[in-house]
């Protein structure tokens, strides 16, 4: 058994490990690089200017903190489940709200994310770029993407592999060619910013880092979860950082420093390399974006029918199509809401709000591991006890660089879901009810003799 109690791979020999170490990092790539980097490097650089690059790998190191008791976590897990799994420990409540918190942060950052295609789509024809445009372009990203997966899509992990090839080469390629072109204008770091200028912005860098777990989600489809994911989470917090700051780099580089254009990396490669550039890049964010929502509208309705599935969630997110055999419902749900923060939402705002959510998945995980550490008959030594200690506070620190807006919204969705919970308790209970009542006999008839 695992650390949670679950089966390991031996007791369900129903499922196939597919997934190796390139797989698993590929999956927590794709769930970091989704809109962030086509939509910061203008934001950084007009609040940072040449220290903007450093940003990264200065938020990767404290984004390890918290990687790596997820990391550890990953290891007693060869399981699926992820955070709600970890947070089994806690109780069915506790686990239910991670799990509703958990899918909170997807579809917030599904709805950050449809902003930045339509952003970028308004680049490529601008009367995209009106209020009914944008409207448009996101009803039909998230409308044909939910129709989709409602008719049953299956990704296979080598159209992953060529995904991820196919966003990160062009960022590497234009960020390479962009410091060659301009090597005499590449600045040094200049002086650090004080920390209440980095607190201003910690949440929507971090939201740039925030997606790693999507790899310990399907630990159960995993060869060696213990050993391939640790290691895959690591190395993708490292590449991605190192990708980040070249580009950053590069667009600091070649960008006038007042320059804030909607869509600031189309208009990095069209100062680079002339129109073409700027249609190639566009063309580019929108794959990258398109493939970031595909993959949460696949995966992340699975949770909904989950919780549904164990009597946390009303049954209604839990039935299946009968004709897809998809959980339509939880499908459609997730894409109506994910549609509804879009349009009334800006990519910060929303960045903000799932980064937010994020901070509570990631402290109940990290709160966990010693309680699991326990169960798997492992000691907690000092060393880890040190590093629980300070992701915790990394996770505390972030939150309260919050806006009272975002608190209220994140505290709306929470509401939202334990509304849903209690009608899942309540139609729990009286199934229960009708089904002790259908076996009782019915009450005697006869008179006493």
């Amino acid at each position: 058994m695992s650390a949670g109690g679950s089966p390991t791979e031996a007791d369900a020999p129903g499922l196939r490990r597919d997934i190796g170490f390139t797989g698993s990092a590929f999956l927590a790539f794709n769930g970091i690089v989704g809109a962030g980097i086509f939509a910061l490097p203008a934001t950084l650089h007009g609040q940072f200017g040449a220290f903007s690059p450093w940003l990264f790998p200065l938020f990767a190191l404290a984004v390890l903190l918290v990687v790596l008791p997820f990391a550890r976590l990953a290891a007693l897990f060869p399981t699926s489940g992820g955070p709600a799994a970890y947070t089994a420990v806690f109780g069915p409540v506790a686990s239910f709200q991670v799990g509703w918190l958990y899918y909170l942060t997807r579809v917030t950052a599904l709805a950050a994310n449809a902003n930045v295609f339509a952003i970028y789509a308004a680049a490529l024809w601008p009367p995209l770029g009106t209020a009914i445009g944008r409207i448009a372009t996101i009803a039909l990203l998230i409308g044909a993407l939910t129709l989709i997966n409602v008719a049953g899509v299956r990704r296979a992990i080598r159209a992953l592999d060529a995904l991820t090839l196919l966003k990160a080469l062009p960022l590497v390629a234009l960020a390479v060619f962009g410091l060659i072109w301009s090597a005499h204008a590449v600045p040094p770091p200049g002086p650090p910013p004080s920390l209440s200028a980095i607190e201003a912005t910690a949440l929507v860098v971090l939201y740039a880092f925030v997606g790693f777990e999507n790899s310990v989600v399907p630990a159960g489809e995993t060869r060696d979860p213990e050993r391939n994911i640790p290691r895959a989470l690591i190395a993708t917090v490292v590449a991605t950082a190192a990708i980040y700051f070249l580009v950053q780099l590069a667009y600091v580089a070649v960008m006038p420093a007042g320059a804030a254009p909607d869509a600031p990396l189309a208009a990095f490669a069209e100062a680079l390399i002339g129109p073409v550039g700027a249609v190639l890049l566009s063309l580019t964010a929108l794959a990258s974006v398109a493939g970031n929502v595909t993959g949460s509208l696949t995966s992340t309705p699975r949770v909904t029918y989950a919780l549904a599935q164990g009597g946390l969630l009303p049954c209604w997110f839990g039935r299946v199509s009968a004709r897809f055999a998809t959980p339509a419902n939880s499908v459609l749900f997730m894409g109506l809401l994910g549609f509804a923060l879009a349009v009334t939402g800006s990519f910060v705002w929303l960045a903000i709000v799932s980064t937010l959510a994020r901070l509570f998945v990631y402290g109940a995980s990290i709160a966990a591991l010693p309680a699991n550490r326990r169960r798997a008959g492992l000691a907690t030594g000092i060393g880890t006890f040190a590093l629980i200690g300070a992701g915790l506070a990394l996770c505390v620190w972030a939150a309260m660089q919050s806006r009272g807006d975002a608190w209220a919204m994140l505290g709306g969705l929470v509401a939202l879901g334990l509304l849903l919970f209690l009608i899942a308790r309540r139609q729990a209970a009286s199934s229960a009810a009708a089904s002790v009542s259908a076996i009782q006999p019915p009450p005697s008839t006869r008179s006493p003799s």
